[in-house]
């Protein structure tokens, strides 16, 4: 069965923020918020994930600085993608994130969500708001609009 839905993930080191799109492409939703136990297991979960949604494409967030320099977290996050596409076959596409973990806490905060919940759910929000940015990028003709990091290039990570 072909997918029809947007997985988008939100890498960190200790969580993996995850939304879904809708059938329709049209809105992204919080799904979960993942830890992370070894990038065997995270790989076996996302390819779980990719099956039971339906999903046809992966929206992967990309630690670009506030600069627009990639440092080290750009590096693990292009290992990651290397790691995922030994085993899921859909297209992966990479997606500024600048920002989006600094959105959901603020939303979260206006919610007048505690600390203590806050820190389960920012992940998942934060993946859900990058999703709804790409889905809004994209364009009459289904492509994303305007340039975004290519995590398949070669860079180096440029320290702080």
């Amino acid at each position: 069965m072909t997918g029809t839905r947007i997985l988008a993930l939100d890498p960190g080191t200790k969580r993996i923020g995850v939304a879904l799109s809708d059938e329709l492409g049209w809105t992204a939703q919080p799904l979960e918020t993942y830890e992370r136990r070894s990038v065997a297991a995270d790989v076996a979960h996302i390819q779980q994930l990719v099956d039971r949604h339906q999903v046809k494409q992966i929206v992967m967030g990309f630690p670009v600085r506030l600069d627009g320099t990639l440092g080290p977290a750009a590096l693990q996050v292009q290992e990651f993608i290397g790691q995922l596409k030994h085993i899921i076959t859909i297209p992966i596409v990479v997606w500024d994130e600048r920002m989006t973990t600094k959105a959901a806490e603020e939303i979260l905060i206006q919610a007048n969500m505690s600390r203590r919940k806050r820190k389960g759910t920012v992940d998942r929000v934060a993946a859900a708001i990058l999703l709804q940015s790409y889905l809004e990028s994209l364009g009459a003709d289904g492509g994303a609009v305007g340039a975004q990091p290519d995590a398949t290039d070669s860079i180096s990570a440029e320290e702080p």
